[in-house]
């Protein structure tokens, strides 16, 4: 696993074969808190081994041991309580918790899950191994990707900064909000890995041929246009770029590119493709943005050039009214089916036995947590260098007393003070409970 190990081969093991599912009363309860953390580790170690580019054993365990329709199971299961049940928490009148950290590790577990997804979906054994539930994850990502493409055509990103009168509740909603963001761009790294699988010898999942439509609206998502500068989402931020910079392909860029290329010049995708004259008008706006400077930096998107260029003359078709028999995503529908009706009672079972927690308690997660990351292993998988927790720019200084986040000075690490205390000083009292 390289020279940085955060897991040794026989425990990454055991903690890929304790992977479960959970029903949705369960979540953040102490068996739940367990496989979290569990997942956490599984996530950074597959993202060391990527980097260092020693062998990929956490992929491998995954297949092996059939854990990848029950990571797409615990995506969508996390996804539908954070729409229909921590609503219902955040509108409880008798719930003002001093401290939100318990129901923020399930709010982040969603992020946790998909980012171990894209890593490990690079290889294409990962996507056969989904098996039945790749249709559900396709129906995962279209759902945060029309998420998305909704908030660009809004005109509106999520504000990192939140307002000092904020209640803990309402920060936490905000955190959520800006975390959703980066879950869907993910999720259109993970449906672009799908479609890399589209002419394998398995069946090909027809919903992924209908969001190619979808996807090439993803481009004023990438790169947007703010208080006259242009701006990219690279490392988890919003950056704003040098005029150098501007016609250079980002990576969320490729990743619609690659999944269109593989989506409308696979023969086994076009072949289920109805060309209706909607679906037709959608995939011709892709023209305007073949331009020399993208075709330099892609070379094989002067085939889909050329798809397009025929596709002008090509004639459509009405819509198909024959009888279809198909496979249909059924995750979300059995858990909702399965939990109708019961979702303020789950919030409110959850708030008397598992986010109302004693101070003893949040000390004993808390130097869990701090066990879990280590900060050798934090900076090994950063994607960059570290940055101010205040205001964004490159830092060189950590907090004195829980070394967890990061400044560029003092003045910032005052300020900042107020939103990191308390986290600041459960952390360093977790630590003398050892």
């Amino acid at each position: 696993m390289g020279d940085l190990e955060l897991l040794l081969p026989g425990e990454a093991d055991v903690l890929v074969r304790r992977l479960r599912s959970f029903q949705l009363r369960e979540m953040g309860s102490e068996g739940w808190n367990q496989q979290h953390e569990n997942l956490e580790k599984l996530n950074m170690q597959a993202i060391l081994d990527a980097t260092v580019s020693q062998g990929e054993p956490i992929q491998e365990l995954l297949v092996t041991h059939g854990k990848i329709p029950t990571l797409v199971e615990e995506l969508i299961a996390v996804e539908m309580w954070k729409q229909k049940v921590f609503p219902v928490l955040c509108r409880l009148e008798d719930f003002k918790p001093q401290n939100t950290f318990p129901i923020y590790m399930v709010v982040h577990h969603e992020a946790s899950i998909i980012n171990l997804l894209e890593t490990v979906f690079f290889h294409k054994e990962v996507c056969e191994s989904a098996e039945d539930t790749v249709l559900d994850l396709v129906d995962y990502c279209h759902r945060k990707l029309t998420l998305l493409v909704a908030r660009s055509g809004r005109g509106s990103l999520p504000e990192e900064e939140g307002s000092q009168d904020s209640t803990p509740m309402q920060e936490l909603q905000k955190q959520a909000e800006l975390m959703e963001f980066e879950i869907a761009l993910k999720a259109l790294s993970v449906l672009r890995y799908i479609t890399d699988c589209v002419d394998r010898q398995w069946s090909v999942p027809q919903p992924t041929l209908c969001h190619s439509k979808k996807m090439q609206c993803l481009h004023p998502v990438c790169c947007f246009l703010s208080l006259g500068k242009l701006q990219q989402f690279e490392g988890g931020r919003w950056q704003t770029m040098a005029p150098s910079e501007q016609q250079k392909l980002s990576k969320l860029d490729g990743q619609v590119w690659i999944a269109l290329y593989n989506l409308l010049l696979s023969r086994e995708a076009r072949a289920h493709y109805c060309l209706t004259s909607f679906a037709k008008g959608q995939l011709l706006k892709l023209r305007a943005f073949l331009t020399d400077t993208l075709l330099d930096q892609l070379p094989n998107l002067a085939d889909l050039q050329g798809f397009l260029a025929q596709l002008v003359l090509a004639e459509t078709q009405p819509p198909k009214k024959d009888l279809v028999l198909e496979q249909i995503p059924e995750i979300w529908e059995r858990l909702e089916h399965e939990n109708r009706g019961k979702w303020q009672a789950i919030a409110k079972h959850q708030l008397r036995h598992v986010f109302s927690p004693s101070e003893q308690d949040l000390r004993l997660q808390a130097r869990r947590w701090a066990e879990t990351y280590r900060l050798d292993v934090l900076e090994a998988v950063a994607p960059e260098r570290p940055r101010c927790a205040h205001c964004s720019a490159e830092a060189s200084k950590r907090c004195s007393r829980c070394q967890n986040e990061w400044y560029c000075c003092r003045d910032c690490q005052v300020k900042h003070w107020e939103k990191h205390g308390k986290a600041c000083v459960l952390a360093t009292q977790g630590d003398r409970v050892k």
